[in-house]
């Protein structure tokens, strides 16, 4: 086993929610913020939140054990695998990609949600007309908190 460093949330962001890791958006990104918060270094970036929360009921693993596991070093490879045996719900590929793809469309559903997404997506990208989905959101935020102008 390699052990894997830490990633540094304070100096970047973490993989974008439409990376895949065993055909799981989230999960790489939500490997970084577990790596990052277990060297103190995730910055704004909270794990086990809610939509990390989402992708762990999915599998039925829990997001201790999880960075317990990612204590030990093991990379995205090795973790996947751990993933996958200890997952109290086994999903089918098919399953995967479903769901993957719901994540990857997933947009505000309630008035509460709609309007956090509306008044921030209004102070960071107004004109930025293809922002429609929580991933794009959480991509346009990444990128405007590192600097970059929407």
């Amino acid at each position: 086993m390699t052990a894997i460093p830490f990633t540094d949330l304070t100096q970047r962001p973490p993989r974008s929610p439409r990376t895949r890791l065993g055909g799981l958006a989230l999960l790489p990104r939500m490997l970084d913020k577990a790596r990052a918060t277990l060297a103190g270094k995730n910055g704004e970036y909270k794990y086990n939140c809610p939509l990390d929360e989402h992708l762990l009921s999915f599998l039925g693993i829990d997001g201790e054990a999880l960075k317990t596991e990612l204590a030990t070093g093991k990379g995205d490879g090795e973790i996947l695998e751990w993933i996958l045996a200890n997952a109290k719900n086994k999903r089918a590929p098919w399953e995967i990609a479903q769901w993957t793809a719901w994540r990857d469309q997933a947009a505000p559903s309630d008035v509460e949600s709609r309007d956090y997404f509306n008044n921030y997506h209004r102070q960071v990208g107004e004109k930025r007309e293809d922002i429609t989905t929580w991933a794009d959101v959480l991509e346009l935020d990444d990128y405007v908190s590192f600097g970059g102008k929407a």
